[in-house]
């Protein structure tokens, strides 16, 4: 396992992310602690949970799996998502946010939050409020540093600006969608990331399970997710995304390695990315992903494989600048 700093933070972390969406629902508690176990003995250190997975026991289970090796490791977790049926049960209003880290400190059995991640942008709730409550868990110690996910670019950007004219704690970590079929962090994401330094955890860089081998142009995986779970199904509707995955497959094949192998490797030779976020329902599923951490990924392989779909459009419609 190779490790690096989470952007400007200092924090060292595995460049691999475990992420727990698994546990306590496709994952049970023997398999999770099965899972957490593996992830330790490969070297990562660095788990990513939120207070909505499995409506808190992933964060309840990852609790008592860190129990006696929590300075050991860095942990994130999230606030944004709906907790129950009503309006206040949602959202990043101070009262939200108030409410939600300390049953989040408390399912996991710690006393702080390495990262706190924003889940979603509020539009309902100004970012001087969101910032201004992040302020107070920062100057409590109950979160160190401030993360956002699935934000864009600009209101990640706003956030930063609003932080610094304030004297507020700026996001130091984003967390956007970023696999070889989902490509549109590459346009301002991770340029802006890198510009500024930011520390970068990508999600889903397998696409749902998309791009493991079991998903081509006319074939699906009865039981995987992209076929059972709604979101995933709006989220990969479209056929370009079988037909990347075909080609992928075919390319993976002719080099004979684990797909999951090839496409968690070709996310975390992104420049940007710190570390891909990894997952998985059980052992057998983890093994590919974490073969990825001594992968060599040649710049002639990053390009074979990144000319398997079409690259990102740019950000403005010249380019004769670049």
């Amino acid at each position: 396992m190779q490790y690096t700093t989470l952007g400007a933070t200092g924090v060292e972390v595995s460049t691999l992310c475990f992420g727990t969406m698994s546990f306590g629902g496709d994952a049970d508690e023997k398999m999770s602690a099965k899972m957490f176990h593996r992830c330790r003995e490969a070297g990562i250190n660095f788990f990513d949970t939120a207070n909505v997975y499995s409506q808190g026991r992933a964060e309840e289970i990852l609790g008592k799996l860190i129990a006696d090796c929590r300075d050991e490791l860095v942990i994130t977790s999230k606030v944004c998502s709906a907790t129950g049926p009503g309006g206040n049960d949602r959202g990043l209003s101070r009262r939200h946010i108030f409410a939600q880290i300390d049953k989040s400190l408390a399912r996991l059995g710690t006393d702080r939050l390495d990262v706190y991640f924003c889940h979603h942008y509020d539009p309902l709730t100004p970012l001087e409020e969101t910032l201004a409550a992040m302020d107070v868990l920062v100057r409590q110690g109950k979160v160190l540093y401030v993360g956002v996910s699935n934000f864009a670019a600009w209101q990640a950007a706003k956030a930063a600006g609003i932080a610094e004219a304030r004297s507020l704690p700026a996001p130091q970590v984003l967390q956007p969608m970023y696999s070889l079929a989902k490509r549109t962090a590459e346009i301002e994401i991770l340029p802006y990331a890198a510009d500024q330094g930011l520390g970068v955890i990508s999600y889903s860089p397998l696409g749902g399970g998309l791009l493991t081998g079991k998903y081509g142009a006319n074939r699906k995986d009865a039981a995987g997710r992209l076929v059972t779970n709604p979101s995933y199904v709006g989220r990969y509707a479209l056929e370009r995304y079988y037909e990347v995955a075909e080609r992928f497959s075919d390319y993976a094949n002719d080099t004979g390695v684990h797909p999951a192998t090839l496409a968690v490797a070709w996310v975390k030779a992104h420049p940007a990315v710190t570390a891909p976020i990894i997952g998985a329902r059980n052992t057998d599923q983890l093994e590919a992903s974490l073969a990825s951490a001594d992968y060599e990924m040649t710049p002639e392989q990053y390009d074979q494989i990144a000319d398997l779909t079409p690259p990102a459009p740019l950000a403005t419609d010249r380019d004769e600048e670049r």
